[in-house]
């Protein structure tokens, strides 16, 4: 008499075959769900502004000038803000810091441009880099425990934090950006022109 194997053998197969087809199913159906949801798939574009959901208050942060003396963001209270987070190490902070210079010169001191530097170095190394650099309208800081960083929860270098005359931080941009192109402009003008018109539109004091 033959053996009962074979009969075996082949209801194995076919329960193996079984679980493979509803394994490569429910890959299929995880795959058509993230195709579907395109917007939840894609990241953040570097170099574009991000506005935020709801603008909420900045966090109460300082950080030390070129002098080592201790400058508070609240210091700026009543201009509109870029707060910009660096380092001398990192590739796209240096390549955008020129576009950062003229976008001060052209506003003057109607927009407050803040580079904050990230390094652990301090003004030993932040120092000699705007020297090098021939950074003159900037105004560089530096922040060396990166408790800026840490309050604004930034996940990498450069980052960049739109902040109206109010104090609340309306969006933020990722990664290196040309921040005297239209694009930027388009994002910035305004808010200034609106701090101007603030402005003027307030009683004026007189002696």
């Amino acid at each position: 008499m033959r053996s009962g194997r074979p009969p075996v053998l082949a209801f194995v197969v076919l329960v193996l075959a079984l679980m493979l087809s509803a394994a490569l199913l429910l890959i299929w159906a995880e795959r058509s769900t993230v195709d579907q949801n395109p917007v939840a798939a894609e990241q953040t574009p570097l170099g574009h502004f991000v506005p935020a959901a709801s603008p909420r208050p900045a966090p109460p942060v300082s950080f030390t000038d070129i002098d080592g003396k201790t400058v508070h963001l609240s210091d700026f209270a009543g201009k509109v803000v870029l707060l910009n987070l660096w380092a001398t190490w990192c590739a796209p902070c240096r390549h955008e810091m020129p576009s950062l210079e003229q976008l001060q010169a052209q506003f003057g001191d109607k927009l407050a441009i803040l580079p904050v530097s990230q390094d652990l170095g301090g003004n030993k190394v932040v120092a000699p880099f705007v020297s090098k650099l021939g950074l003159a309208k900037l105004r560089v800081y530096a922040d060396p425990k990166s408790t800026v960083g840490r309050a604004f929860k930034v996940e990498g270098l450069p980052t960049t934090f739109l902040i109206d005359q109010h104090g609340r931080v309306l969006g933020r941009v990722e990664g290196e950006a040309q921040w005297n192109s239209s694009k930027m402009l388009a994002v910035i003008e305004p808010l200034v022109a609106s701090d101007d018109i603030a402005k003027t539109s307030s009683p004026q004091a007189h002696p």
